[in-house]
């Protein structure tokens, strides 16, 4: 991990120290998606209950398991994602979480964010439950005016980035 991305995900964890509530659903790290698995074991730290996604074996919402340190992660589906090896939990799980962290390409000024385009976080969103803060996390850069907008994309109440810290976003009805 280059020392950039190395400040970023330390500087991502201590704000996410002090995010509020007892239940968190969060995400291992993919590819070049910001953040470490120190950001999930600060939660744990801070008496928090983090819950990592699963992918489905076919294409669906994301089932949920809890994070139990680095160790309780394995080879998810995708080459190259860690997922957490314990008990599947079903994708209504995602309803007991006070914060959702989701991992995005970019995130605009009213909360729009683009993925990766599987859809899985899509199709996941409608079983938090509605007063859940549902935060992006991308770099500071990934942080734009506008991106274009889908009938089916749920908007996120904050944004999460290495040097603003945590922003909200607006709430469009």
């Amino acid at each position: 991990m280059s020392e950039v991305r190395v400040r970023e995900a330390v500087a991502l964890a201590a704000t996410a120290a002090r995010l509020p509530g007892e239940v968190v659903c969060a995400y291992v790290p993919f590819g070049t998606e910001p953040g470490s698995t120190t950001l999930l074991d600060q939660l744990v730290d801070q008496g928090k209950r983090v819950l990592l996604p699963i992918v489905p074996d076919t294409p669906g919402p994301l089932e949920w398991a809890a994070f139990e340190g680095p160790s309780s992660l394995g080879p998810g589906k995708l080459r190259g994602l860690l997922e957490p090896t314990g008990r599947r939990l079903g994708p209504d799980t995602l309803g007991t979480a006070d914060v959702v962290l989701i991992p995005a390409l970019a995130v605009d000024d009213e909360g729009i964010r683009l993925g990766r385009g599987a859809g899985y976080y899509d199709r996941s969103l409608s079983f938090a439950a509605p007063d859940a803060a549902l935060i992006a996390v991308v770099r500071d850069a990934e942080l734009v005016r506008e991106l274009p907008a889908e009938p089916h994309d749920v908007r996120m109440t904050g944004v999460l980035t290495p040097e603003r810290g945590l922003a909200p976003r607006p709430v469009i009805d």
